[in-house]
């Protein structure tokens, strides 16, 4: 039987657009205030991205970094996965699209769609197919423009969300941070928790869904809350089982930015300190799939992490979707 192959994090990129929308200038837009939206969420800003830029844009710039930083060639790369619920166009994926801009070869090129967890899952795809020893490198990106699927007119979802992108690249060669397991799920008992109503093969575009608003991002918030404190903690407590460690044994938590009560409530239940946890949402909101590897990414470059350390990532999304990924630095 052949060795198990590695699976390490080579490097990481990440990239935001540079216009911040502040509580207070959004509170010009919808009836909201700075005070509301932080008390509630611990959002203070967020990025969001002008009217030409795309989701390929964004994912473009996060990738050339993590190229950088991974000290790769464009020719070891042999497959893409971009994950995100806001791609350019239905069709061709956004991973096509960046292929042919980065000067990549004809590799294997597709996107993933699990909303918030996309990027773990698409770690987990990644990570398995290197495993199958028919992959030796992959990019892995999170991007999303949530700006563009955003009712500026509804107030309990606006506020939440931002632009950004985040990638890794992701080797059975060389040295760095190691991805020890994952654990995904997901229940589509109820996807009106959370979800864009209009625009599939369900109700394609007509009038009557435009003017009903149908295209934008719909969310049932407290339903919402409530299952993604439940599902991370799981996921998190699986996982470990799975690898038998114990919870004590975590150093870092990097959760998905969607909330600062969702992680407080995530850490009380785990019996986590909150100083193991790691957020940048006060300054990004939730960006979806680019929510997790925006985080790790800055994380990394805060120096946060010591040799040794045991890392746990989790996310939670609409389908819903939830993810966790063990990784030893």
């Amino acid at each position: 039987m052949a060795a198990e192959r590695n699976r390490v994090i080579l490097g990481m990129g990440s990239h935001v657009p540079q216009k911040v929308l502040g509580n207070e200038e959004l509170s010009k837009k919808v009836d909201t205030s700075h005070e509301w939206i932080q008390s509630r969420t611990g959002i203070i800003e967020r990025r969001i991205a002008e009217e030409q830029e795309s989701t390929s844009d964004l994912a473009y710039e996060a990738a050339r970094k993590a190229i950088n930083d991974a000290g790769v060639n464009i020719e070891q790369i042999d497959l893409v996965i971009v994950a995100t619920i806001t791609p350019d166009m239905s069709f061709p994926s956004t991973a096509c699209l960046l292929q042919h801009r980065l000067g990549l070869k004809h590799v294997t090129c597709f996107d993933l769609e699990a909303a918030c967890s996309g990027f773990l899952y698409s770690l987990d795809v990644a990570d398995g197919m290197i495993a199958s020893g028919r992959y030796n490198c992959a990019l892995v990106i999170g991007a999303e423009k949530m700006s563009s699927i955003m009712d500026w007119e509804d107030r309990t979802t606006c506020v939440l969300f931002g632009d950004g992108a985040g990638a890794a690249i992701i080797s059975s060669e060389g040295s760095g941070p190691s991805l020890l397991g994952f654990r995904c799920g997901a229940d589509g008992s109820n996807p009106s928790l959370l979800h864009q109503p209009a625009g599939g093969s369900l109700k394609p575009a007509s009038v009557q869904t435009i003017d009903k608003r149908e295209h934008f991002l719909k969310m049932n918030g407290k339903e919402i809350f409530k299952s993604a404190v439940r599902v991370m903690e799981k996921a998190i407590r699986d996982l470990l089982a799975d690898h038998k460690y114990k919870i004590s044994d975590v150093d870092h938590v990097i959760p998905h930015q969607a909330n600062v009560r969702i992680v407080e409530s995530m850490a009380q239940r785990l019996e986590i300190p909150m100083e193991k946890f790691f957020c940048n949402l006060d300054r990004h909101g939730n960006t979806s799939a680019a929510s997790i590897p925006l985080a790790l990414d800055e994380a990394i470059r805060k120096n946060i992490f010591n040799e040794g350390d045991l890392a746990v990532l989790v996310a939670f999304g609409a389908g819903l979707t939830w993810s966790s990924t063990l990784v030893r630095f």
